[in-house]
């Protein structure tokens, strides 16, 4: 298992440690040269799923309002965490899979471009937002998310990835915001 670049300082260690303990690495998936970082390992152990679920809730538990989860992996951290701390879940989703109205935004890849959505009603005006994803890479998805949601009316509050790979500049796109990366490579 690769160590670490980092552990954030904003969430407990015991979660880096969790995390770290649960990764699977692939070596060359999905093309050579890439190290494919598997979550599925956390998931399917109930107990360490819960754990993280948990001590997740601990560390946001009265600060936040809402959850919105990042297709596809958010949704899978997002919905028991949004169970957990009794608020609703906001589904942000790769464009075209959400019926209308919707609002959107565009953001840029290598080569082209990509859209997220949501559906506007699903924001309370003024609430304030966790935004959850399994990584942070370029930061695009989290940057068009975070876009959508305030032009809903609520604020970000805080975003939090379970992985960031910080070779890639994430954070750059995410200027001014509190990021929870639990392990950082």
């Amino acid at each position: 298992m690769t160590a670490p670049v980092a552990y954030s300082e904003s969430v407990p260690e015991s979660l880096t440690r969790l995390v770290m303990s649960h990764l699977r690495e692939i070596p060359d998936f999905p093309e050579p040269g890439v190290l494919f970082r598997d979550i599925t390992p956390l998931l399917t152990d109930g107990r360490a799923f819960a754990e993280l679920v948990e001590g997740l809730a601990d560390h946001y538990q009265g600060r936040i309002d809402a959850i919105a989860g990042l297709e596809s992996r958010g949704f899978i951290l997002a919905a028991p965490l949004a169970v957990r701390l009794g608020v609703g879940m906001i589904t942000v989703r790769k464009g075209g899979k959400l019926p209308g109205p919707v609002i959107g935004v565009d953001y840029a890849l290598e080569y082209g471009t990509a859209r997220m959505e949501l559906r506007p009603e699903t924001v309370t005006k003024g609430a304030r937002v966790l935004v959850i994803d399994d990584v942070l890479a370029t930061g695009g998805t989290a940057a068009a998310s975070i876009s959508l949601i305030e032009q809903a009316g609520a604020s970000v509050e805080a975003i939090c990835m379970l992985l960031e790979l910080s070779d890639l500049g994430g954070r750059r796109q995410l200027q001014g915001r509190e990021v929870d990366s639990i392990v950082i490579f």
